[in-house]
């Protein structure tokens, strides 16, 4: 099964990414995993520079899932240049949306991927309404 990303979404965060030597795995790629990783890191950077950090004594974001596709082979040495994207703001929650590609390459995007983000109260355990000044950011 293969996700789309949405032609309506918005470009909120962008960074570049090295690709480390150990992000490669026997077959000579950076391993499937590890691009989650890279989507994790610009989704966590772009939180921080919002002020979205999750707080366990409150409230923050929790990611409900996640998807990728792998369209071509990232390789050590490189860098990448991860785009981050926001869309769909509800009560609760947002998606976000990602798209890799190396940085000598513009243009050729090597994987792309998302989530879905609910906004959650930690101490009751359920999702709550985005605080205004999230819903500033998403919407």
């Amino acid at each position: 099964m293969r996700f789309t990303l949405p032609e309506h979404k918005t470009l909120s965060h962008e960074m570049v990414i090295p690709i480390r030597w150990g992000d490669m795995d026997m077959m000579g790629h950076v391993n499937n995993t590890v691009y989650f990783r890279y989507m994790e890191i610009v989704r966590i950077e772009w939180l921080s520079a919002i002020g979205g950090q999750p707080n366990p004594a409150g409230q923050g974001p929790v990611i409900v899932n996640a998807f990728c596709n792998f369209i071509r082979q990232l390789e050590y040495p490189g860098d990448v240049l991860a785009r981050h994207y926001v869309a769909n703001p509800g009560r609760s929650s947002f998606d976000t949306f990602i798209t890799l590609e190396r940085t000598d390459q513009p243009g050729v995007i090597y994987a792309e991927g998302g989530a879905t983000t609910v906004w959650m109260d930690f101490p009751s355990g359920k999702s709550t309404p985005m605080p205004d000044w999230l819903r500033a950011k998403v919407g």
